[in-house]
């Protein structure tokens, strides 16, 4: 596919930028990374209004060219680097139109850089509501660019960018209004000639940055180093010299452009929610209470499609056992594969519904609240504010959450993010507490109101937060580092949600888990059902020799042989055998082998105890059992004891042991990746399991 031009969008954080990308894109875009580097790197294609095909970059969200992290550091990696397969033909440099000033000192800084640019107006229509009139045609005046406005969340302007980009000629955007030279002359003109470039603000980058510039050799990077030192190059004093220079000339090219009418009503309302919302008090409370509520609604709403859906697959089995022909493959198919995808796709309403309440948060604004609140508490225990964005998103996944802590910039609150992120129950757990909760917490309403189900889910979570709260005080007292810790945030305005985006998310993280999780299940299923149902030597032709009088016997019924002969072949199966050989470690836990099993799979992922319950059980049930798997596991009874083997302790012990344990090996990959080397992964992935083993232990012997 021959592409006519590259088109680079830039912008802070909040401004809308990736909002804008799935406009011009739609669904035809893809995630990889920067060379390198791995930040992800979100490309897609657009067609002009004169049929031209564009590639649009997003490059990741700074508030201005000077780096406070790697992702913002690839914003001048890509623009200064001609070579760069990123390289835009045309910048999109996207500002919040409600917020001009702190928004142009972004745009000023790479129009300086002389590559052609459009600065596009987002949320006009918000800021038009909140009293803010802009002068567009006399701001492209003064700035010697093409001014749009749009409103990407409801696409309003769209058609106009694309007809601006298409009218876009190659000649570089040269403002140079701010005349960078005078900051340090000899270091800049030195620059210039060694890189032959008449770039006043690129020589200057280069001096403050060169150090992330891949495209320079070792002595080139010495030899700028060397510039930087004959010169006495002082980076931190020249860029607060360079950011007041830069706002005082776009005081003056704002003046009489834009015009405030509402400005003392212009935030009330905002103001008003905030002063409730972030209250030192009951801002906790409310947040606590929605927190309920999004529990307590995943038990609620999710009851009935989660029960056509277990009906279905049991419905499948049922059917496929009485026409398909016997033999070792529909075994395989129903007993195997089929089961152990049940186990999963019956967790999609409330995979669906969570992520539809984090959604709505997120589109609300709210979410940056909690991150706001949640600041002074992460002080305490050695994080900031910024460790609150991956632990809560910790809350779907952890491997996303991990990559997103390296937005802060202080290595020691980053490494304490990373080690205690998994301990935020995500959306993989969820599962696993939802069998449980079901199979030991009784579906009844206390006071009327609280499901003590939706309440347990809840307690489960608050477990996890607390945890991973305790363990970052512990890490603040036993890593050293000099360095300070600073959280600034930008707090959006309150929105109402856009509810078609509501439910892409729904759709697309439902996807996501069912094709991840079922990749997994689905090749444990079959290696499960393939070890449980063969074992060594003659061992099954003698439970069947054993068994062969009974079923030999017509005039009795036959079931219950049957299944008394599964449940032995079980035993001795491969799956069996492995499962009693770990079984001493874990009985005190209160755990039987076929739990041990489950923990053993679950370490590809969580949610694959699941299906490996359903697979165990599955073969264990025999053909003629069409119980569901939820019924099995109820009625199941240990041997030895001849209580049930799911009871409320060993329900608690085990939950437990999931809310702590790692047991995900995306995970141990993804901290070894940002840690580069293994020692911060096996650090956590020994404190975790033996945190999990002990706290299961405490619970069991204490409840039991």
């Amino acid at each position: 596919m021959g592409l006519d031009i590259k088109v680079a969008l830039v912008g802070n954080p909040n401004t809308g930028k990736s909002t804008l990308f799935n406009r011009l894109t739609g669904l035809n875009q893809k995630i990889g990374n920067f060379p390198g580097i791995t930040v992800d790197k979100k490309t897609g294609f657009m067609k002009l209004p004169d049929g031209k095909e564009a590639e649009v970059i997003d490059l990741p969200g700074t508030y201005s060219l000077y780096p406070k992290s790697n992702d913002e550091s690839i914003v001048f990696q890509v623009l200064a680097d001609k070579t760069n397969s990123s390289f835009p033909d045309v910048i999109v440099l996207i500002a919040d139109a409600s917020n001009l000033k702190r928004n142009l000192l972004l745009f000023s800084q790479v129009a300086d850089l002389g590559i052609p640019m459009i600065l596009v107006l987002n949320m006009i229509d918000l800021s038009e509501k909140q009293g803010t009139k802009i002068n567009l045609i006399e701001l492209a005046q003064r700035l010697g660019v093409q001014v749009v406005s749009i409103s990407a969340r409801n696409n309003i302007g769209i058609d106009k960018l694309k007809q601006a980009i298409t009218n876009m000629n190659k000649v570089a955007t040269q403002l140079q209004d701010v005349d960078v030279n005078v900051l340090a002359p000899e270091a800049i003109n030195a620059i210039k000639s060694k890189l032959n470039t008449d770039n006043d603000y690129y020589a200057l980058q280069v001096l403050h940055q060169h150090e992330y510039l891949g495209f320079f050799t070792q002595q080139e990077q010495n030899e700028i180093e060397e510039i930087e030192q004959a010169h006495h190059f002082e980076s931190s004093k020249i860029q607060a010299a360079e950011t007041i220079a830069r706002y005082k000339h776009l005081g003056s090219v704002l003046s009489g452009v834009v015009t405030e009418t509402k400005t003392t009503e212009k935030f009330a309302t905002n103001n008003k929610l905030d002063a409730i919302l972030t209250h030192k008090v009951w801002g906790f409370a409310i947040f606590l209470f929605i927190l309920f509520n999004i529990f307590n609604a995943i038990f609620a709403w999710s009851t009935y499609p989660m029960a056509w859906i277990e009906s279905g697959f049991s419905f499948v089995t049922e059917v496929g056992h009485n026409y398909l022909p016997q033999g070792m493959l529909t075994d395989l198919v129903l007993d195997g594969v089929i089961a152990g995808l049940g186990g999963i796709f019956i967790f999609i309403p409330q995979i669906a519904i969570l992520f539809a309440f984090i959604s709505v948060l997120e589109d609300t604004g709210y979410m940056a609240r909690v991150t706001f609140m949640m600041d002074k508490i992460m002080s305490k225990v050695g994080l900031n504010g910024k460790s609150v964005v991956p632990m809560i998103g910790g809350l779907a996944c952890a491997v996303p959450s991990i990559m997103a802590a390296r937005n802060i910039e202080n290595w020691k609150d980053r490494i304490i993010t990373i080690m205690v992120t998994p301990l935020i129950s995500c959306s993989a757990r969820l599962p696993v507490y939802i069998l449980i909760i079901s199979l030991i917490i009784p579906s009844q309403k206390v006071l009327g109101i609280f499901n003590l189900q939706g309440l347990a889910l809840m307690v489960m979570y608050l477990v996890g937060i607390i945890a991973a709260v305790l363990v970052a005080l512990v890490m603040k007292f036993i890593i050293k580092t000099k360095e300070r810790a600073y959280f600034i945030m930008e707090l959006p305005i309150y929105r109402m949600p856009r509810w078609k985006n509501v439910l892409f998310t729904m759709y697309e993280k439902s996807k996501t888990f069912v094709f991840e999780a079922g990749k997994v299940i689905i090749a444990i299923s079959i290696i499960l059902w393939v070890m449980a149902s063969f074992g060594p030597g003659n061992r099954f032709e003698n439970i069947e020799k054993k068994y062969a009088p009974a079923l030999a016997d017509t005039t009795k019924p036959t079931t219950h042989i049957e299944t008394l002969m599964a449940s032995e072949k079980l035993e001795n199966s491969y799956v069996g055998i492995l499962g009693h050989w770990i079984e001493p470690a874990i009985r005190p836990l209160g755990y039987d082998w076929k739990i041990g099993i489950g923990l053993i799979t679950s370490f590809a992922a969580r949610e694959a105890f699941v299906g490996t319950m359903a697979t165990i059980y599955s073969v264990d049930g025999g053909d003629e059992d069409t119980s569901t798997i939820r019924e099995r596991m109820a009625s199941s009874v240990n041997n030895q004891t001849g209580l049930p083997v799911y009871s409320f302790a060993t329900g608690i012990s085990l939950m437990l042991f999931y809310a702590f344990a790692m047991q995900c090996m995306s995970t141990v990959a993804i901290v070894y990746r940002e840690t580069k080397g293994w020692k911060w992964p096996i650090i956590q992935l020994v404190y975790m399991t033996a945190m999990a083993y002990v706290a299961a232990l405490i619970a069991y012997q204490l409840l039991k």
